[in-house]
């Protein structure tokens, strides 16, 4: 809710270099390549530094990642 209004976004950044065996990062496919989205990096950034939008999650991967933010960060 607060992203939709402050000029700041949260995001979990997403990274091509891979690191299989790490917990707070979950592995995707985004635009055609391997990636990661870093849970582990969660920051907040300006809205202007949003440029296009690049893909979007499945499911499953929303899943995931709402999983894997509860246990590293809590309820």
């Amino acid at each position: 809710m607060m992203n939709k209004f402050l000029d700041t976004i949260v995001v979990c950044p997403l990274t091509t270099k891979l690191h299989p065996r790490w917990r707070s990062r979950i592995q995707l496919s985004c635009s055609g390549e391997n990636a990661e989205i870093a849970v582990d990096q969660i920051r907040t950034i300006s809205k202007l530094r949003l440029m296009k939008k690049i893909d979007k999650l499945d499911n499953q991967i929303a899943s995931e990642l709402r999983k894997t933010i509860t246990s590293m960060y809590g309820e």
